[in-house]
């Protein structure tokens, strides 16, 4: 089955609809609920000492909101999306939002730690299945030679978060407080609602999936490779971004106001290479993720170097930023390509694998610094894994041609 009837097929909705005025509206309206999703997933990391003192736990207790996020996201991208797939996919992504909406409202309410807790994992549990099933309708809405450039487009939504969005909570809650950030980025939420209901037609109503068959399909060895490949390049990704204020501050010597400058070319950074890979990707899946994985690796290892003066850590941060997100496009249309036959719940999960990714990179650099190698040795951790999801990609392509001799 070719990838643009595949997309067509679970999505109900034909390439072109809603493109007006050359404007495609349904991908401007999953941006807008991508950048929702972006601004409640990061705007906490900033927040962590005012979250703290509010509800009266230490900072590393705080910091355990940012692990039940994610979490919850793995936890609940397979859950979710086989639950909603019986709603046509309109519906499905507006009740997806209407969770990420009560999940902060209840955020913004919550009396303690517990309760806070709490309500971030609900507000989780939509993050992958959006982003799984608004990859189906992305695709579908433009023919196939641009799929993976409009899976890109609704990722731009979560790029874009880094630069406006979540330092705009940051400063609500650091002025007027934590839990107005979060009434904020509810807010966020029925703004994308309205949006999706406006912009994407109705399509076809949802059927409920044979989720043994869909299950069998994500055990296959090119769709393990695949989300193996997503979780070394997260992993690189959150290997320096979990730790890169820290970083600064003893590598470069920066001032607080830096710091914030870098997270911003950081933001700039993931949003251009954003749109990068979705370009590169309408080319070739395999070649962008080999490129990108392959310019991660190399500017990681080259960022000890470049972290030792303010230019080269403007210029390094901006660079890795673009390489660390351009895998995000190819990474994503190579799950979806190579489980066509359950995309939505292989896409959904392999958001989940994105957050597994995010986990390890925090793990390997937590590590490298408990051992005392030092800050410098962090993008170097960060940059190996980057190196092993090239490995990764080599393995698949090497594989069909080993059983063909083997045949």
């Amino acid at each position: 089955m070719k990838n643009r009837d595949m997309t067509t097929a679970t999505s109900g909705i034909q390439p072109g609809q809603g493109d007006t005025a050359g404007i495609n509206w349904p991908l401007l309206a999953l941006a807008v609920g991508a950048f929702g999703i972006g601004t409640t997933e990061f705007a906490p990391m900033g927040l962590l000492p005012v979250i703290a003192e509010g509800v009266n736990v230490s900072i590393p207790t705080a910091g355990l909101l940012v692990s039940a996020y994610a979490l919850g996201v793995m936890i609940g991208a397979p859950v979710m999306t086989l639950t909603f797939s019986r709603f046509g996919k309109r519906t499905a992504l507006m009740l997806l939002m209407g969770i990420f909406t009560i999940g902060n409202l209840l955020s913004a309410l919550s009396p303690d730690y517990w309760t806070l807790l709490a309500a971030r994992l609900v507000t989780s549990l939509n993050h992958g299945a959006f982003f799984g099933l608004g990859s189906i309708v992305a695709a579908s809405v433009v023919p196939k030679e641009k799929q993976a450039s409009a899976v890109a487009t609704m990722f731009m939504g979560l790029t874009i978060a880094n630069i406006g969005g979540v330092p705009a909570a940051t400063w609500i809650g650091q002025q007027i407080g934590w839990r107005m950030a979060f009434a904020g980025t509810a807010g966020l939420g029925l703004l994308a609602i309205a949006a999706l209901w406006l912009a994407l037609p109705k399509g076809e109503a949802g059927t409920m999936p044979d989720v043994t068959r869909e299950l069998r399909v994500l055990t296959r060895p090119a769709v393990l490779l695949a989300m193996a490949t997503t979780v070394m390049g997260a992993g690189a990704m959150f290997t320096l971004y979990t730790y890169v204020a820290p970083a600064l501050t003893e590598l470069t010597g920066a001032s607080e106001s830096f710091v914030t400058l870098a997270l911003v070319l950081i933001g700039v950074g993931f949003t251009i290479g954003n749109g990068l890979g979705g370009w590169l990707a309408d080319w070739s899946l395999d070649g962008a993720t080999r490129i990108f994985l392959a310019a991660l690796a190399l500017v990681m290892l080259a960022l000890p170097f470049l972290l030792s003066s303010h230019v080269g850590a403007a210029i390094g941060l901006l660079v890795w930023g673009a390489a660390a997100f351009a895998i995000v496009p190819p990474v994503q249309m190579r799950v979806m390509q190579a489980a066509s036959e359950a995309p939505g719940l292989a896409s959904s999960i392999n958001v989940g694998a994105f957050n597994l990714g995010n986990a390890l990179g925090a793990a390997v650099g937590g590590a490298v610094i408990s051992l005392g190698l030092g800050y410098a040795a962090v993008p170097v951790a960060g940059g190996l894994l980057a190196a092993a999801g090239l490995g990764l990609v080599w393995l698949g392509r090497a594989r069909p041609k080993l059983q063909a001799c083997e045949a």
